[in-house]
């Protein structure tokens, strides 16, 4: 699901914008390149890689495929709670796999991607050290050890729970 460029999308493309115009032409460009768009706007959306192609005079497939390759590249933008699940040995052994079905589930999103209201994003990552606490996920900051497919509801009910409370505070001020 390709989300829309917000209002500070935008704002960060204009001052992208003038950064890529001013770096050095060449394909050893590329992956610095990508990494700087990325670094400003959190993630490499459509209009980064167009920027990205047109500087290097090379196809927007071409910037799309080497980005593609590399996992540090995301193509949706991060959540303000980013849900990662791990997937190492342990984890995956005491059923890490359905800890993230279920953060899927209840946030109607897959991995890889973000919630329309950019609250939450979904990541498979590899093992995170914390195996005597298999499975773990990590919500925001926060990591939770012996996560049971039943707690995933309640901790997804706390960010948005917590998300009211603190915009009741803000229009109460």
């Amino acid at each position: 699901m390709k989300l829309p460029l917000t209002a500070e999308d935008r704002s960060h493309l204009k001052t992208l914008q003038p950064q890529i115009a001013a770096s050095p032409v060449g394909r050893g460009q590329l992956i610095p390149l990508l990494q700087m768009a990325q670094k400003t706007l959190g993630y490499l959306p459509d209009e980064a890689l167009s920027l990205v192609a047109d500087h290097l005079s090379v196809t927007r497939s071409e910037v799309y495929g080497v980005a593609s390759f590399y996992n540090q590249f995301r193509f949706n933008p991060p959540g303000k709670n980013p849900v990662k699940v791990c997937m190492g040995t342990a984890c995956h052994v005491r059923g890490g796999e359905i800890i993230l079905e279920n953060f899927e589930r209840k946030l109607e999103i897959r991995e890889g991607e973000t919630t329309e209201d950019r609250e939450f994003s979904i990541e498979r990552v590899a093992c995170v050290g914390c195996c005597a606490l298999a499975p773990v996920a990590i919500v925001g900051e926060t990591l939770h050890g012996h996560m049971a497919p039943s707690k995933v509801e309640g901790l997804v009910l706390r960010v948005r729970v917590e998300k009211e409370k603190a915009e009741r505070e803000a229009s109460n001020s």
